[in-house]
């Protein structure tokens, strides 16, 4: 049955640009709702930009300008992106619209009225020269822990610790620099430990909305039963304040975090406007309904967002976020809406961040990218959605963005493989056949002149002993076996398996044009071989129209480019049942994608790369500062080595790993030769001097942590693939590393 599925994205920060880590999450989430689309369901994929609080207030102050009028542009700084990388929404709205106020104060007062809001006073840092209180990011000190300069309100950036505001040393108010002073307010609190929220919110987060990592990770903050580990929410601020005021409390703003994930609401209740304005116009001119998947008529707010009503309906909801955000959407969201009496989400799914080369992004290294910058330098936009696709999967696993690799990949598999089946076949359609496609069935085509040409021994894709007549037989079957599969692990996000099956069916097209031999049938004078030519042209020309359906959600544009060429409407997956029409029209083929040039991205690294200035000139104090968070002042304790910076540590790859199998090494005095699952396809071999200390019988089964990317060493008793963590001290011992219970093989140790 048609599906009724509601989609959305983290709404983005009206405070700067759209960069490509960015990106990772609306990629993946306009490539499932393209997905959906395609299938036939009622699927609407709304955003919003996230307007409020006080970064907004006070750069719109220091460009001189109302915050007012910097959303504004920023908004169409952020749609142009987003357009220009294919990413289509129904509805991109702004938290700061009459829609998102009206469904704040309404569910601040159902909340209220349920006993579940209270106001009490708190103490907290006040700037006396910009007379405001200041959030926790606002206010900079030296971290309580190891004593690192200009770390910010609530943790540490060298050393990582947690803290609250007041426990800086030396704090200053980072907007004025001032000294701050503590001073009494009384704030709002949405009570997350009463025992409704938290019966609720245990249920919830084990109900199957949740990835089981994330569900885990919820359970650690929920904590057991019995316990009671949720502080209260405090979701007001002092004014000033850029945001919405508290009804009944003046000078009181709801925090940003409070109405960001109400934009939802507030997009979709824009988006069912603009429908039932649509459906009015339609009526007096009426009009074919426009748009894929069709949903383009009047829609039911309530069908979406009430409780019961989306029950009845069978309506989906489902938020695409990052895991740095989850704690929000998987705790503080879904006791709001229950509580407020709307639906709660029927799945969250959360993704992990985007490295660079291995590393975080870095404007030193220039590989902090924004999107403009991405458009300006490589242009093509597809190709880097076709890259995102082939490493996402359904985890809240990290990605990492490999700029050679990402070269190698677009040109080996889009333009060596996909694009290379239709332009080695088309032109002979085009000047041999006028552009006719073939009417000969394949019962129709003899092979006697031919078959020599065509080997019988492909044993990759077909078997050692099919004959020509066969392998053509064989190949279409070939490719409908797989679309189930490749439809399954588009509905559970896993593009990366659906695209390495694309690409297999892609391979097995290339060899039927290779075996088939297009080029040297038209050299035959023969009808027989004409016919063949033909057939075999129309044929391959089939499997490049199945192959561009596959990759229609990931390659939106590309796909409407082949649609044209092939003189066809716009691809539905249904469509992979169907085939081109023999005596159908395609038209002349232009070069429908180029290869990627290396030169492209390496003026794009260069154009963003910042070169160190020296420190008299502008901004010296900001990157002095930026500096100190890496370099703290206190000393090591003795017997520690020196300093690293985060970066450097997130250059070592840790996996936890399962022992598969343990042996001694003939003739090792000190190795245990070990087998260990991380995950992959195939074990590693690892050798791990402990045998001093461990019987590799009882070492079997256990769980451990290696550095999964250690360069291999070839030894003298064999390759060894990585190594085990132990600890040791000047008393004897020595102790391999554990994870905790429920870690499974290939979870990343950060």
């Amino acid at each position: 049955m048609k599906r009724k599925i509601l989609v959305t994205s983290a709404l983005p920060y009206a405070n700067g640009s759209i960069h490509l880590g960015h990106l990772v999450e609306y990629i993946q989430t306009d490539i499932w709702v393209r997905f959906q689309k395609m299938r036939g369901n009622e699927c609407h994929y709304v955003c919003a930009d996230d307007t409020h609080g006080t970064p907004i207030m006070l750069r719109a102050e220091k460009e001189g300008i109302t915050p007012e009028q910097l959303i504004a542009r920023v908004a169409e700084e952020h749609k142009a992106d987003f357009a220009a990388f294919h990413v289509r929404f129904d509805n991109y709205g702004s938290t700061h619209s009459a829609e998102t106020r009206g469904f704040s104060e309404a569910i601040y007062k159902k909340l209220r009225d349920a006993g579940l809001i209270e106001k009490r006073s708190i103490e907290q840092y006040y700037d006396p020269v910009k007379q405001m209180f200041l959030p926790d990011r606002f206010i900079k000190g030296e971290c309580p822990k190891c004593g690192a300069k200009d770390q910010y309100g609530d943790n540490c950036e060298a050393c990582g610790a947690a803290y609250a505001p007041t426990e800086l040393v030396n704090p200053y108010s980072a907007v004025s620099g001032a000294k701050p002073e503590l001073r009494n307010s009384d704030h709002y609190f949405f009570k997350l430990s009463d025992p409704h929220c938290q019966q609720f919110l245990r249920a919830w987060t084990r109900g199957g909305a949740l990835q089981p990592e994330a569900a885990n990770k919820m359970q650690e903050w929920l904590g057991g039963e019995g316990e009671n580990k949720l502080s209260d929410w405090d979701i007001s601020r002092d004014a000033p304040y850029f945001g919405f005021e508290i009804p009944g409390a003046p000078g009181k703003y709801f925090y940003v975090w409070l109405d960001a994930p109400i934009g939802y609401m507030g997009s979709f209740r824009q988006l069912c406007s603009q429908r039932a304005e649509d459906s009015v116009q339609r009526m007096a001119t009426p009009s074919p309904l426009a748009g894929e998947g069709g949903g383009e008529g009047a829609l039911d707010f309530g069908a979406f967002w009430d409780k019961e009503k989306a029950a009845q309906e069978k309506t989906e909801l489902y938020h695409f976020i990052g895991k740095d955000i989850l704690y929000f959407h998987a705790l503080f969201w879904p006791a709001m809406l229950e509580h407020a009496g709307f639906r709660t989400p029927t799945k969250l799914f959360a993704h992990g961040f985007l490295t660079v080369n291995g590393e975080k992004m870095s404007k030193s290294r220039g590989t902090f990218i924004t999107a403009r910058s991405y458009i300006e330098h490589v242009k093509n936009t597809e190709y880097l959605r076709y890259y995102y696709a082939a490493k996402l999967n359904g985890t809240m696993e990290d990605i990492d963005l490999s700029l050679d690799d990402f070269v190698a990949k677009v040109n080996s598999d889009l333009i060596g493989k996909y694009i290379n089946i239709a332009s080695r076949c088309a032109g002979f359609i085009t000047k041999q056949f006028d552009g006719l496609l073939s009417s000969v069935k394949i019962e129709q085509v003899k092979f006697d002149n031919h078959e020599k040409l065509i080997s019988k021994n492909n044993k990759r894709h077909y078997g050692p002993d099919y004959s020509s007549r066969e392998i053509l037989e064989k190949t279409l079957p070939l490719f409908r076996g797989w679309l189930n599969d490749i439809e399954v692990n588009y509905e559970a996000r896993d593009f990366g398996k659906a695209i390495r099956q694309i690409m297999l069916a892609a391979d097995v097209a290339n060899v039927f044009v290779n075996e088939s031999k297009p080029w040297e049938l038209a050299k035959l004078d023969t009808q027989e071989s004409r016919d063949a030519l033909h057939w075999v042209c129309t044929t391959s020309i089939e499997l490049f129209r199945q192959l561009t359906l596959c990759l229609k959600p990931i390659l939106p544009n590309l796909a409407t480019e082949v649609e044209a060429y092939l003189n066809i409407p716009s691809l539905k997956w249904a469509d992979i049942e169907a085939m081109l029409m023999s005596g159908h029209k395609i038209n002349n083929y232009k070069h429908l994608m180029t290869r990627l040039d290396p030169k492209l991205i390496e003026a794009m690294v260069a154009a963003n790369q910042e070169s160190l200035k020296p420190m008299t000139e502008p901004h010296s104090q900001q990157r002095h500062a930026e500096a100190q968070q890496h370099t703290p002042s206190s000393p090591l304790p003795a017997g520690v080595g020196d300093f690293i910076s985060i970066d450097d540590f997130m250059k070592v790859d840790l996996r936890v790993a399962k022992i598969v199998n343990a042996e001694h090494v003939e003739g090792a005095e000190k190795l245990l030769k070990l087998t260990l699952d991380i995950g992959e396809a195939k074990p590693r071999t690892v050798f791990a001097g402990i045998k001093s200390a461990y019987d590799p019988e009882k070492l079997k089964g256990r769980m451990t942590v290696m550095v999964a990317n250690l360069a291999p060493r070839k030894m003298k008793f064999g390759l060894s693939e990585g190594m085990v963590l132990a600890a040791s001290g000047e008393s004897p011992g020595l102790f391999i590393l554990g994870p905790d219970d429920g870690a499974q093989p290939g979870m990343r140790v950060k």
